[in-house]
């Protein structure tokens, strides 16, 4: 690696603005403030969204998938016309393949 081109790495205190939560993460970003954590001071940076306010991790918004994705393609799909499979009361068979003698 070339010298005195790339930030130095070190510990960062990450503070989630939304819930308040504190973590601390080795980074190169640059920061001008300065904030003590756990008995330590560490450059500080301020995130909007975290893990511990992203609802993919808290779940508080997770999305429940009554239907199958079948039944949904059909449902948007269908036909005004068509007959929903529950009434067809015909059933084709289909035909036996037959071999071809030489």
């Amino acid at each position: 690696m070339k010298k005195d081109i790339h930030p130095p790495y070190r510990d960062v205190l990450f503070v989630d603005t939304s819930t308040g939560t504190k973590f601390v993460c080795g980074s190169t970003i640059q920061t001008e403030a300065n904030e003590t954590y756990e008995g330590k001071e560490y450059p500080v940076y301020h995130v909007t969204v975290s893990s511990a306010s992203h609802p993919f991790f808290t779940g508080s918004k997770q999305f429940i998938d009554s239907e199958g994705r079948v039944d949904k393609f059909l449902k948007k799909y269908a036909r005004k016309n068509a007959v929903p499979q529950a009434e067809k009361t015909e059933t084709k068979e289909k035909p036996t393949p037959t071999k071809k003698k030489k």
